[in-house]
């Protein structure tokens, strides 16, 4: 039988074969049938620039993240999964299904991180399944009024510009609104449904008290509830309260990692709260919650990896294998670890199965529903190729960086740009180039490589783009409203 490209791709060249887990500790979880179209809350916490190595379950000496470590403890978790090494490529992949270039997001800044206005995301297909949407914290995904969330399906928007609070692109372009370049990440001014607010507090707190307040407010609802918690933390600047800082004081922790870790150890306490709160309203029985990152860790030298090659920006390991728990108390396994190659654009999927909602027909989402692995971690699961590309180039040269920054990924190996092989399973560190042995495997990734590139190269419409000069839009409409009406204080939900 000849297959399409489409067909070839999806089922990663070849299929090898049907891939067993043997069995494991932990809760068994729900049977068959009781997971697909149940149609729980679902609530995401997605965190920016924390890598694998970054939780105290995960093995880090130092940081100490007793809530997440909870959370893991009560999880079924994938423990290869794959996003982006950076981050508006794996938002965009959350939100569509696909590899994120094929929605035009090749960069993460100058218009070419704008998720395609073609794009069906997430939140609308969620909301024919009956769901009400909500995001708090950072988009990333264009600032034009067409490509912001409250236009792609989200009910509820409550988010900082651009790529971080404050940020600034290239010294001169301002992409979030004008105070947040100088207060940065304490009492920031948030885009709240098109109007902008003053918060009071540190941003994490902020995202999640709304969070937690809109909840408060849908929980009572006949409706199910999609929340989407991405922060703009650990992100740089490192910069948290100092109440986490000063933890430090007497470690070896230095520099800037100080406020690294600080930040996620106030993550880690949000994530408490949250969990509590969930707890506290009675939610945990039909509340399906998920924590993971957006791409490898961006800590400085010397900051536990988990034994990994590659950081934030790489196409090693260390930069795209990421944290991600599944918790659904009392129908979802506790403390199983799945090791089957799973990744970002698997997330449509997922929730769009939980939701019993209709994939679009379009053809977009190529990732796979994890659901069969989370109702039983010994399912069978086909072996596929998943693709990795920085991207980041300069404007123009995207067919010069075919081999650029770029990796294709099965269960067993990686292939890191043409000239790397390695095996995972045995070589985990990437240590021990291999392509030598394995010419055959080689063979099909580069197959599988040059025809993904074929499809993709056509759709990356962000490319000539026309950038902002000087100003973004956030810092724009910000000031027509200061004109216009004013900003007024953030009033928090009650929870």
């Amino acid at each position: 039988m000849t297959l399409s490209r489409r067909e070839w791709l999806r089922t990663g060249a070849l299929t090898v074969g049907a891939c067993v887990l043997p069995g494991r500790d932990g809760a068994r979880g729900a049977e068959p049938d009781e997971l697909s179209g149940a149609r729980p809350n679902i609530v995401l916490v997605m965190t920016d620039d924390q890598g694998y190595g970054d939780l105290s379950c995960h093995g880090n000496p130092i940081l100490k993240t007793p809530h997440l470590d909870a959370l893991h403890a009560a999880s079924t978790r994938f423990t290869r999964f794959q996003v982006s090494p950076t981050c508006s490529p794996t938002r965009s992949a959350l939100m569509s299904g696909r590899h994120p270039m094929k929605n035009g997001v090749t960069h993460t800044l100058a218009e070419r991180e704008r998720l395609a206005l073609s794009t069906v995301t997430l939140p609308q297909v969620l909301k024919t399944a009956g769901y009400t949407t909500g995001i708090f914290g950072k988009w990333h995904l264009g600032d034009e009024s067409p490509y912001q969330p409250h236009n792609r399906g989200f009910d509820e928007a409550f988010i900082h510009g651009g790529g971080g609070i404050g940020q600034r692109y290239s010294g001169t372009t301002c992409a979030d609104a004008p105070p947040n370049n100088e207060n940065r990440y304490f009492d920031p001014v948030i885009r709240h449904n098109g109007t902008f607010v003053k918060t009071k507090g540190f941003c994490t707190d902020v995202f999640f008290r709304q969070a937690l307040g809109w909840i408060n407010q849908q929980r009572t609802q006949k409706k199910p509830l999609f929340a989407y918690i991405p922060t703009n933390a650990p992100h740089g600047p490192m910069i948290a309260p100092e109440k986490y800082r000063k933890r430090f004081a007497d470690t070896r922790v230095k520099g800037g990692t100080v406020g690294f870790f600080g930040m996620i150890e106030n993550i880690d306490d949000n994530v408490g709260v949250l969990m509590a709160k969930l707890a506290e309203w009675k939610m945990e029985d039909n509340t399906l919650l998920i924590f993971m990152t957006d791409n490898g860790t961006s800590g400085g030298a010397g900051v536990y990896n988990a034994g990994m090659k590659g950081k934030k920006g790489s196409a090693d390991e260390g930069g795209t294998r990421v944290p991600a728990f599944f918790r659904w108390k009392g129908r979802i396994g506790e403390g199983v670890d799945v090791d089957r190659l799973a990744g970002h654009i698997d997330m449509f999927p997922t929730l769009a199965d939980f939701a019993g909602a209709k994939l679009p027909d379009n053809g977009q989402v190529e990732g796979r529903s994890l659901v069969p692995l989370l109702r039983n971690p010994q399912a069978e699961w086909d072996d596929r190729f998943l693709f990795t590309q920085c991207g980041r180039w300069k404007r123009g040269q995207a067919a010069q960086a075919k081999h650029r920054g770029c990796a294709v990924r099965n269960q067993r190996f990686r292939l890191v740009g043409d000239k790397a092989l390695y095996d995972m399973e045995a070589d985990p560190g990437q240590k021990t180039n291999v392509i030598d042995k394995h010419p055959e495997v080689v063979k099909r990734m580069r197959a599988a490589y040059d025809a993904w590139w074929e499809e993709t190269l056509p759709l990356m419409v962000n490319e000539d783009a026309a950038q902002h000069q000087g100003f973004g839009p956030f810092f724009s409409e910000y000031e027509a409203q200061v004109k216009a009406q004013g900003i007024p204080e953030w009033s928090p939900p009650p929870m």
